[in-house]
């Protein structure tokens, strides 16, 4: 469907050049709606939504720093959103509910984000082009007035790039590209945990589920919590600037006393309950008691050895898959949030190859990144470039079996600087600052995720959904790249047709004014 197509009530036409109409003539809708698809019943529930709907909401969730909410009004009043989400014409209506977004990040997983990503990928490469507007032909264009001038159609690629993917006689695909590999870590949107702050909530929570259990299982008398004395001295100390040592660790020896006793509370109402039989709580609140019992028992061995780490250390009880990541940056030494190993090709594709909320060496997934970039463009890089964190021992092992260049500093000791070899150390080493300065545009993608579409501030609240949430941003990055090459393409296309046409009018009047200088002549000849 066209924008023409698109069913407007008024009678202002909507604009062709408009943003979301462009972005949606270079997207891929049929390859993405068939990574969506697959794994989803059709043989049971409610029918699905269409799946350029339910993507392109997502899209433009991201793409705008949407909340849900938002998002779906922003779809009800906006004719060119509507035209984006597939719908065939303008209804003032909500296309659907807002928590439907929800269940859409709980859905896509691993698997429906690398479909996306190979569609980009086809349609970059050409393989499976987009479908642009039809060319018009340089006649009608030498003829025509019209404002806006024909699109060349994208080139297809695919027979150029199954040629060059399997040279003469069936042998290995030649290399090409490069593939720039890091890490960051991109941080949840939860409040900044202390350990006083954190005993707190957890003492709160064991209030709320015994005032729960009481009212479910009739007690006569509540247990007794004492639960103003408790906030009082959270207070006495939270309010101050800055708490002492030894006032900050009496403060988290009261916490553990009052959350030690409100559990042992706890555990005396559960005890009449049958084994096997459902608790009288409901699952949120029965996930928090989970919680807060791991985190009284971390903090309580932190206290009793006096050190601040432990393992698989909790910092938010509503998300508690959520660890500190050390990165000892000078102004954030420390990051609450997933990490990810990201890779880039040199267009400017963009690709999370994985994501953990543990610490992990990234140098350790290179193999698996490099692998990954052959399965997805059928060749290995050219080179790959990366931090001296990747450059181990086995990675470029790796790398030289491959004939894999990798943009580093060679292992060893420094060659002995003599006048023969001078020149050649200082090339060597211009050549690898070179190589490392082309790490720049990974940082750059970074720097566009977390300033521009808030990838530094993931509002998700499970770990699956934040996974989604992750993707989703990249994805939007990858689009922005498409549509500019597309586009690209397309003003390239137009430049060459232009200049066809301005040289076939100097043809026309250079022969006019031949024809006429030949006429003044035998006027004047012949009289």
């Amino acid at each position: 469907m066209t924008i023409a197509e698109f069913d407007w009530p008024f009678e202002t036409a909507l604009d062709k050049n408009n943003r979301w109409v462009k972005l949606s003539d270079c997207i891929p809708w049929d390859e993405l709606a068939e990574s969506y698809y697959q794994g989803l019943p059709t043989d049971r529930g409610r029918p699905l939504k269409d799946a350029r709907l339910v993507i392109g909401a997502v899209i433009i969730k991201h793409k705008l720093c949407l909340s849900d909410v938002e998002t779906v009004l922003q779809i009800q009043e906006n004719p060119y959103l509507q035209y984006f989400v597939g719908l065939p014409g303008y209804q003032a209506t909500a296309p659907f509910a807002p928590s439907l977004l929800v269940e859409i990040r709980k859905r896509m997983g691993e698997a429906v984000f690398e479909g996306f990503h190979r569609a980009i990928i086809e349609a970059h490469e050409g393989k499976k082009p987009v479908k642009p507007e039809p060319q018009a032909p340089l006649d009608a264009a030498l003829g025509s007035k019209s404002d806006t001038g024909p699109t060349e159609e994208k080139p297809s690629a695919s027979a150029d790039a199954a040629s060059e993917q399997t040279g003469p006689e069936g042998m290995a695909p030649a290399h090409r590209g490069q593939l720039i590999l890091d890490a960051t870590v991109v941080e949840q949107a939860i409040r900044f945990p202390t350990d006083l702050s954190l005993l707190n909530e957890a003492r709160e929570f064991s209030e709320q589920i015994i005032d729960t259990l009481c009212v479910h299982l009739k007690v006569g008398t509540k247990p007794r919590t004492y639960r103003r004395k408790a906030r009082a001295a959270y207070l006495a100390i939270a309010k101050q600037k800055r708490p002492g040592r030894k006032t900050l660790r009496r403060g988290i020896k009261q916490q553990l006393q009052y959350l030690r006793r409100n559990l042992g509370h706890i555990e005396q109402l559960l005890a009449p309950i049958p084994e096997g039989q459902p608790l009288p709580l409901p699952g949120w609140l029965l996930h928090r008691y989970w919680v807060i019992q791991h985190v009284y028992q971390q903090q309580w061995e932190m206290y009793q050895t006096q050190t601040r780490r432990c393992d698989h250390r909790i910092v938010s009880i509503s998300q508690p898959y959520v660890r500190p990541m050390v990165r000892g940056k000078q102004d954030q030494p420390v990051e609450f949030g997933a990490k990810l190993s990201v890779s880039l090709t040199g267009e400017g594709l963009a690709h999370v190859d994985r994501l953990r909320w543990d610490a992990f060496h990234e140098g350790l997934d290179l193999a698996a990144q490099v692998e990954a970039y052959r399965e997805r463009f059928g060749h290995y890089p050219e080179r790959v470039i990366a931090d001296p964190i990747y450059g181990t021992r086995a990675n470029r092992d790796y790398l030289k079996q491959r004939s894999i260049h990798f943009a580093g500093k060679p292992l060893g000791r420094p060659k002995q600087v003599t006048d023969a070899n001078r020149e050649q150390l200082k090339q060597a080493k211009a050549q690898r600052r070179q190589d490392y300065l082309q790490r720049i545009p990974i940082e750059g993608k970074f720097g566009q995720g977390k300033n521009g579409y808030r990838l530094n501030y993931i509002r998700a609240k499970r770990a699956n959904t934040s996974f989604a949430w992750i993707n989703t941003i990249f994805l939007v990055m990858n689009l922005l790249i498409l549509e500019r090459i597309f586009f690209g393409l397309s003003q390239c296309g137009l430049a060459s047709l232009m200049r066809a046409v301005a040289q076939v009018w100097e043809q026309r009047v250079l022969t006019q004014r031949a024809q006429l200088h030949l006429a003044v002549r035998l006027v004047h000849n012949y009289g």
